[in-house]
């Protein structure tokens, strides 16, 4: 287990060091159990506070009250954990701000770069550390010349954490659009559309000599840029006024940095598809199923077929609440590494805050 620990130590800064074309990628995981029952298909289809990370300007279609999401999740037989909560509240007439904070973190990994030191082994020099990777969403929204378009944009901060060994701080800007009218909803978004960066601070005193010892360079300071991606996609909402109802949703994902094994790779663009399928019954219940991770895989023999995951899940709304659930995979693996995901989002009508502070009185 200690050499465990060291390893880990290791790998993660030689891996830190030289990340840039996935830089980031914690912030494509997504957020809500909802999201992940639909295959992420959600950047025409978002309509609660989860709107301030998919699609911005899909935070106008909340009502005119507050709205608060809470959301758990755990990776790895638990070893990694997920965790989001929002924020959003009316500000002015048909404007919405948005506050939302991400967290992907393995916790209580031992350090045993100085477990031994050339001479004798001592447990006191083991220490844990967290790596984790966190964002900060401020998110705004307000119509664009009438109700059928919004316009909307979210100002991130990043600052990610590997124990004592570095530290990183970024800034970055996704934008969005919404268009309704009628059943119809088509919406785009364009995150890091500025191309987010981050600043790498390495504290090379925590780790030189074990570096030098097993013959690692040393990594300096640096800078890593996150490259603009983009989604565009459409909803549409079926026999709204009957007691089912049904809400089919498609998504294309846009990458600008290059191949990657997703449904149509190429250069310097590769796209993916999420397909998901809403069915409602009133607003008591929905039941979810969707269709993401589209890759193409090599068989034995050199044939390429394609593969893809399915997502599933459930959602229950009673009085202001509502709980969602989805069983999902976003890790890229095939080994069945399904995750179980729950989230809570409560809206904070005037009824409900008046009952609250009534008993609290």
């Amino acid at each position: 287990m200690y050499r465990w620990g060291a390893l880990y130590s290791l790998i993660g800064l030689n891996l830190l060091w030289g990340q840039v074309k996935y830089s980031n990628e914690f912030l494509k995981i997504g957020v809500g159990a909802r999201a992940a029952a639909l295959g992420n298909a959600q950047v025409a289809s978002s309509e609660d506070v989860t709107a301030a990370y998919w699609n911005p300007a899909a935070l106008l279609t909340l009502p005119s009250y507050p709205q608060l999401a809470l959301m758990h999740s755990e990776y790895f037989a638990s070893v990694a954990k997920y965790d989001y909560g929002a924020l959003a509240f009316p500000i002015q007439e048909n404007r919405r701000f948005a506050i939302s904070f991400i967290r992907l973190g393995i916790d209580d990994i031992p350090n045993t770069l100085r477990f031994y030191d050339g001479s004798s082994y001592d447990f006191s020099r083991i220490t844990k550390f967290s790596v984790a990777d966190m964002a900060l969403y401020l998110s705004y929204a307000q119509p664009l010349r009438d109700t059928t378009l919004s316009i909307g944009g979210s100002v991130k901060v990043i600052h990610r954490v590997l124990g004592p060994f570095a530290t990183a701080w970024g800034f970055g800007l996704d934008m969005g659009l919404l268009y309704r009218k009628g059943p119809w909803r088509l919406g785009a978004a364009l995150y890091d559309a500025t191309s987010t960066f981050n600043a790498w601070t390495f504290n090379t005193e925590t780790f030189e000599e074990a570096f030098l010892l097993t013959g690692n360079a040393i990594p300096q300071n640096s800078i890593e840029w996150t490259r603009p991606s983009a989604r565009i996609g459409a909803a549409v909402h079926l026999w709204p006024e009957k007691r089912f109802s049904v809400v089919p949703t498609a998504d294309m994902v846009i990458f600008t940095d290059g191949p990657r094994n997703t449904l149509l790779p190429g250069r310097p663009l590769s796209a993916d598809l999420s397909l998901g399928t809403e069915v409602r019954y009133r607003s008591w219940v929905a039941l979810r199923i969707g269709l993401t991770n589209f890759q193409k895989m090599r068989r034995w023999d050199g044939r390429s077929y394609l593969t893809f995951y399915p997502t599933a899940g459930i959602g229950i709304h009673v009085w202001y609440f509502t709980i969602d659930y989805a069983l999902a995979n976003f890790t890229g693996f095939s080994q069945g590494l399904y995750s179980h995901l729950i989230s809570l989002r409560v809206d904070l009508a005037p009824t409900l805050t008046r009952r609250i502070f009534a008993k609290g009185g």
